[in-house]
């Protein structure tokens, strides 16, 4: 299945956001990959600071446990002072339909 979503990035946080992405926890790789997780991009526009993810997940009900894991919820805290965020500090995402796809 192919998940989609948006999130948005505070104004200058650009480099941050990569660098801290281009650094990624190996335990967040793990859970990632151990939870489903597979072909995993981020893309910003610039212009309006929004984030646009993509992933391939095995299994939506498996992939929603992530949420309560301690490696994820210390990503978020570590991400917080990046991102909008909800008052858990989990970034807020606005799913995206999928309209067309092609292999």
């Amino acid at each position: 299945m192919i998940k989609a979503f948006k999130m948005k990035l505070y104004p200058g946080c650009e480099k941050e956001y990569e660098q801290r992405h281009q650094q990624l926890w190996p335990e967040m790789k793990e859970m990632i990959h151990e939870y489903g997780g597979k072909a995993y991009s981020i893309f910003l526009d610039r212009e309006t600071m929004t984030l646009f993810a993509y992933i391939e997940i095995e299994d939506p009900k498996r992939w929603a446990q992530t949420a309560d894991l301690p490696i994820n919820r210390k990503w978020w805290d570590y991400m917080a002072d990046l991102m909008e965020t909800n008052p858990d500090h989990s970034p807020v995402c606005i799913d995206l339909d999928m309209v067309f796809h092609l292999d």
